[in-house]
């Protein structure tokens, strides 16, 4: 049990990072956003291929830049051009496959043992064990982020990000730029997923071109659990919810494998499942209701 909940908290802080960023589009700027996927992968090549140079911190900085590239070129397309949210992410995502490729020199998949990782560098200047430093790095960056994040939310432009998602015409009414804000909110989220696609690269020290594959439904599944547990408050409390969930979401799938509930290759189908069972949740709560009030006119 004890590895259990060690390899669940090392897998889900790495992917905390990635569901925080899915809360922000998902959540706050209500925007059905699929670059995910590909910015997961492109954090993930970017790390991998700084850290292989020697240079595994500025790895992740760049994989976050590059994150929020990417989700700036989605906001553009939504916004200038005029293409469907859905369509927009699609079409970043399959663009993000090759680019993914130039950065790696067309290799679908890169070790990054010839490099010293980030968690490496911990190990031998704290004197920490593998598996320590696979909690403790992500945990803090978690944390850190999530601050960050908290008190951005707060200023002037968090909050018009916030308005954008809530009301983007009344936003526009009030002389607001919304297709700024739009962009500076998807750059945010997918740098947050591309900072959680280099940190997972860089713990297993490799880079594949198919890892990114389903990593919408993992962020979604770590914000509705964490949400299902917490509930929907302020944005604080959403974001720290969004760890809590990914902690909970690994720990759920972990155990599943351990007990043979279902292959390893079911895992994405479950994942779906879990988010469509709680997405649906309001409707069904809604038709209980009307069912209950039904039943009291009839008697």
């Amino acid at each position: 049990m004890g590895v259990l909940l060690l390899r669940s908290l090392q897998e889900g802080f790495a992917y905390a990072v990635l569901a925080m960023g899915v809360y922000i589009t998902f959540r706050i700027l209500n925007t059905p956003d699929l670059t995910a996927d590909g910015s997961f992968c492109l954090g993930m090549a970017v790390s991998v291929m700084v850290t292989v140079a020697g240079h595994p911190f500025l790895g992740l900085v760049l994989a976050a830049l590059a994150g929020a590239a990417a989700g700036t070129v989605t906001g553009l397309l939504q916004t200038k051009v005029g293409i469907h949210p859905i369509l927009s992410g699609i079409l970043t995502m399959t663009g993000l496959y090759s680019i993914n490729l130039f950065i790696t020199g067309g290799k679908s998949n890169v070790s990054a043992m010839s490099g010293e990782t980030l968690f490496q560098q911990m190990e031998e200047a704290f004197g920490l064990t593998s598996n320590q430093s696979k909690i403790i790095l992500p945990l803090i960056v978690c944390v850190v982020l999530g601050v960050i994040l908290s008190l951005y939310f707060k200023t002037r432009q968090g909050l018009a990000i916030r308005a954008t998602g809530d009301n983007e015409d009344m936003v526009r009414s009030s002389s607001i730029n919304a297709d700024v804000y739009k962009c500076a909110g998807l750059a945010l989220g997918n740098a947050c997923v591309a900072l959680s696609g280099g940190l997972v690269g860089q713990s297993l020290s490799f880079f594949d071109a198919g890892y990114g594959s389903g990593m919408v439904v993992i962020g979604l599944a770590s914000v509705i659990i964490g949400e299902t547990i917490v509930g929907r408050r302020s944005v604080t409390i959403g974001l720290f919810s969004a760890i809590l969930g990914s902690a909970v979401y690994r720990m759920f799938i972990a155990l599943a494998l351990r007990v043979e509930l279902f292959p390893s290759y079911g895992l994405k189908l479950v994942s779906a499942i879990i988010v469509a069972l709680a997405l649906s949740l309001p409707a069904l709560k809604q038709w209980m209701a009307l069912q209950k009030m039904k039943r009291r006119e009839r008697n």
